[in-house]
C-alpha cells in the first residue's frame, strides 16, 4: 500500500487523531471518577438527591 508523496502528513494526522482521542478518553473517566466521589461526598453530608423521592415527598 503506497501512500504517496504525502505518506508522512497522513501518518501524522492519524497519529495526532488517535492522541486526541486517547486523551479525550482519558480525561473523560477521570471527570467521572471525580464527579462519582463528589456525589459520595454530598451524600455522605446528608444531602439527597431529588431522583431519590419517592412521589409522596415531592407534595
Amino acid at each position: 500500500m503506497s501512500l504517496g508523496p504525502y505518506a508522512s502528513f497522513i501518518v501524522t494526522s492519524y497519529a495526532l487523531v488517535a492522541a486526541v482521542v486517547l486523551l479525550l478518553i482519558i480525561w473523560i473517566i477521570a471527570d467521572y471518577r471525580r464527579q462519582q466521589g463528589r456525589l459520595k461526598e454530598i451524600e455522605a453530608s446528608g444531602i439527597t438527591r431529588r431522583s431519590g423521592r419517592n412521589a409522596a415527598d415531592i407534595r
